[in-house]
């Protein structure tokens, strides 16, 4: 109670005070302080009521602008390009991998408590029991982000450094590095 009573005094005084005598030195800046000139500025700003009448024939003005504003593009009327599957391509290789990390990581972490053998020796007696179109595919499927991902931050390290950087040797590095990760993801899949 008595907090609150030494507040909305203070804050009586403060409002009954002339505004030029109200100072702020600590957000001032150094050369107002300098020439003490460092008080609080007001202006006044003009405010009108408006009618609900006026209200709805503003909001009419209103929207009959909105319709004639243009709409942004999308990207369907854009050709694609190799730069766009690329760069989604790499968010979502980079996601697949911290994501596949994580989950393994928390299940790796769990699975004492819930019985669970994530053990390498189980996990590749496991593995080797499989039909190798199967192994072949969970391999290719888990290679193809790290060949991809790494493969193509080796291309931004080279666009880093301000090489391959014309539209053309965009294109063939984008392919280069598509087709050298299904190549190289083929090869971990095989071995």
């Amino acid at each position: 109670m008595f907090g609150q009573r030494a507040v909305q005094q203070s804050m009586r005084r403060l409002a009954a005070q002339r505004p030029a005598q109200q100072t702020l030195s600590r957000f001032a800046a150094p050369a107002a302080v300098a020439t003490n000139t460092h008080y609080l500025q007001y202006r006044q700003a003009a405010t009108q009521t408006i009618s609900s009448e006026d209200q709805s024939k503003a909001n009419e003005i209103l929207n009959r602008q909105r319709l004639n504003r243009p709409v942004s593009p999308h990207l369907s009327i854009y050709r694609p390009q190799i730069t766009w599957y690329g760069s989604a391509l790499n968010r979502i290789t980079a996601s697949i991998l911290s994501g596949g990390f994580y989950v393994f990581g928390v299940a790796y972490l769990v699975a004492p408590l819930l019985g669970w053998h994530l053990e390498t020796a189980v996990m590749a007696a496991s593995v080797a029991a499989w039909p190798l179109a199967l192994k072949v595919l969970v391999k290719m499927s888990l290679a193809f982000p790290f060949t991809y991902h790494s493969l193509n931050g080796v291309r931004h390290l080279a666009w880093d450094m301000g090489k391959t950087l014309n539209n053309k040797q965009v294109q063939r590095t984008g392919w280069a590095v598509v087709g050298l990760s299904i190549v190289s993801s083929a090869i971990l899949a095989f071995v």
